[in-house]
């Protein structure tokens, strides 16, 4: 199978997910909704807590606690692979809530034309939740 990926794609595909890291940054709930599917799930765990949720429990979390509490947050694209309708983004995000460090690993499908995140899991790659 050969990866097909069109310049108009990718941008698509790094536009939504610069929703995502705009919203989750700033507690953008209109943003996230715009970048993830409807029936979108999360999964991960931060120590022995598991965070696997429906995406609407992680957008109501976020909209509380944005992940740039402290202006320290940075999120960049480490990947993109896509083949026809189907991606998967790696992303990288540090400074979550001061500083929590996550490796973030989306699906994507393009539905009547736009990308959307289907799919988010995580891995937690360094710092400390904070307290409450």
């Amino acid at each position: 199978m050969t990866v097909t990926e069109t310049a108009t794609d990718r941008e698509a595909i790094t536009a939504t997910m610069q929703l995502y890291i705009d919203g989750a940054s700033k507690g953008d709930a209109d943003k996230l909704r715009e970048g993830f599917h409807d029936s979108a799930w999360m999964y991960g765990a931060v120590g022995d807590q598991r965070f696997d949720m429906p995406i609407s429990q992680m957008i109501e979390i976020v909209g509380e606690h944005p992940l740039d509490a402290d202006g320290a947050f940075q999120a960049r694209i480490t990947s993109i692979e896509q083949v026809g309708d189907a991606a998967t983004v790696t992303l990288e995000e540090e400074g979550c809530w001061g500083n929590v460090a996550f490796t973030d690993f989306f699906n994507l499908q393009k539905i009547d034309g736009a990308w959307k995140i289907v799919n988010k899991s995580f891995a937690h790659t360094g710092g400390e939740m904070p307290a409450g």
